[in-house]
């Protein structure tokens, strides 16, 4: 059987549907810069179509991190909205707690680097005090605030930066 991803283009619009890993240890979250991309992120990627997104998020982590993860509770859902490259962007986000069991900083950055699908992803561990996650672009822009104050339940999330 093929694999699609869950994204599309609609009249110079595009829709996502992804899932991302909120991997925190020792004060530090795990964040990831896809080739010179001028923006982070956390470790994830797009949902394929008839895949649960726990399950994606576990495939993507295999196939970005190449190491086992247990992936926890969901934490967030979210809508962005959001423009780059000329397009603007709808997406669907499902935010789970992971753990890399026996992985953590070790003061090396990039803590490691692979390559997925043709692009060099840099793995970074940031602290969530100061100002570090800022000045890495972590998107989308309400993440920080949020990874620094997680909520005791699921919550959902709509963020209009068009």
């Amino acid at each position: 059987m093929s694999r699609h991803v869950i994204s599309f283009p609609i009249e110079g619009q595009r829709f996502n549907y992804r899932v991302a890993a909120v991997i925190i240890a020792d004060g530090h979250v795990l964040v990831c810069r896809e080739d010179d991309d001028t923006y982070t992120m956390l470790p994830g990627g797009r949902v394929e179509l008839g895949e649960p997104s726990r399950l994606s998020l576990e495939r993507e982590i295999a196939e970005e991190l190449a190491m086992p993860a247990e992936v926890g509770a969901l934490i967030a859902t979210s809508e962005s909205f959001y423009h780059r490259e000329e397009q603007d962007f709808h997406e669907l986000g499902f935010f789970y707690s992971a753990v890399l069991t026996g992985q953590g900083p070790n003061g090396i950055s990039p803590w490691l680097v692979r390559q997925d699908e043709g692009h060099d992803l840099h793995f970074h561990w940031v602290p969530l005090v100061g100002d570090a996650l800022e000045k890495m672009n972590l998107l989308p822009a309400w993440l920080p605030a949020f990874l620094r104050d997680l909520p005791e339940g699921s919550v959902h999330i709509v963020d209009d930066a068009r």
